[in-house]
C-alpha cells in the first residue's frame, strides 16, 4: 500500500513543487528545495546575535520528502534513517550556501528556516531549534506532517504519530551557514 501512495505521491509532487514557487538546488544529489521567503514569526535573536524579525528575507528549506521517503522505505531502524536523513542534509547545505551567495542581493538575507519534527541532530548540522508557539499554526503542521509520518513509520496509530510529531522551526544565520558549509564549496570549485 506504501508503494501505491508513494507512487501517487511522486505523480502529484511536481504540481506542489510548482504551486510552492520552490527551487531545485544547483547541485546533483540535494535533498533540499528551496525559496526566498518573509518572515512572519515572532522576532528570534540567534545565537551569534543575529536579530530576525517579521518580514526580513529567508530562504527557506524543504526536505524533497517523496524522494526522502523512497530512498528510506526499505530500512527498519529509526535510528537508520536518522542517519541517511542526517547525511543528505549535511551534503545538501553547502549548496544552500551557493545559492544564497549567488543571489543578487544576497546581503538582504538574514537566514534559512525549516519546520521539522525530526529535530535531532540539528543543532549539529548548525541549526538552532525554537518552538512554535501559535498553537493553530503547530496543529496545521502536524497535520501537513501526518502523511510522512504514517509513511516512514511501522506505527498504524494515526494519534500516536500526530503525538509524536511536535513541528519545530529551524534557523541559521547566512553568517553561520558560510562559515560552516561555504569553505566546501570553495574546494570543489578549485578542483
Amino acid at each position: 500500500m506504501r508503494g501505491y501512495v508513494l507512487s501517487l505521491w511522486s505523480l502529484i509532487d511536481p504540481i506542489y513543487y510548482h504551486c510552492t514557487r520552490l527551487s531545485y538546488l544547483p547541485s546533483e544529489g540535494s535533498i533540499l528545495r528551496v525559496r526566498l521567503t518573509k518572515y512572519k514569526g515572532r522576532c528570534i535573536v540567534l545565537s551569534d546575535g543575529t536579530l530576525i524579525n517579521k518580514n526580513d528575507l529567508l530562504v527557506k528549506i524543504h526536505l524533497h520528502n517523496v524522494r526522502l521517503l523512497k530512498e528510506i522505505k526499505d530500512i527498519n531502524s529509526d535510528l537508520k534513517k536518522a542517519k541517511v536523513i542526517y547525511r543528505y542534509v549535511q551534503k545538501s547545505l553547502p549548496a544552500v550556501e551557493t545559492y544564497i551567495r549567488n543571489y543578487c542581493n544576497s546581503n538582504e538575507i538574514k537566514g534559512i528556516i525549516g519546520i521539522t519534527h525530526i529535530n535531532k541532530g540539528c543543532e549539529r548540522l548548525g541549526f538552532e531549534v525554537v518552538d512554535i508557539i501559535h498553537p493553530v499554526y503547530k496543529w496545521f503542521k502536524r497535520l501537513a506532517f501526518l502523511s510522512i509520518g504514517v509513511l516512514s513509520t511501522k506505527d498504524t496509530s494515526i494519534w500516536n504519530i500526530l503525538k509524536q510529531q511536535n513541528p519545530y522551526y529551524l534557523f541559521m544565520s547566512t553568517s553561520k551557514l558560510s562559515n560552516m558549509y561555504g569553505h566546501l564549496n570553495v574546494k570543489k570549485e578549485k578542483l
